[in-house]
């Protein structure tokens, strides 16, 4: 279920940047370019967690 969310607030997310953008820079807004982007950075956002150590630190 984490993986669903994740990727539906990915795909929220990354739409309005591309609104945002698309609108900052004057362009037309482009559904499609979104899609595209969320799927690359939902694979991101899996991979980073599995990267970073969740051992505690120790005091040197």
């Amino acid at each position: 279920m984490k993986y669903f969310w994740t990727l539906f607030w990915t795909f929220i997310l990354i739409q309005m940047v591309v609104y945002v953008g698309s609108s900052m820079i004057g362009t037309e807004f482009d559904f499609n370019t979104g899609a595209i982007l969320t799927i690359p950075v939902a694979v991101l956002l899996y991979i980073i967690p599995a990267i970073i150590p969740n051992d505690p630190v120790e005091k040197h």
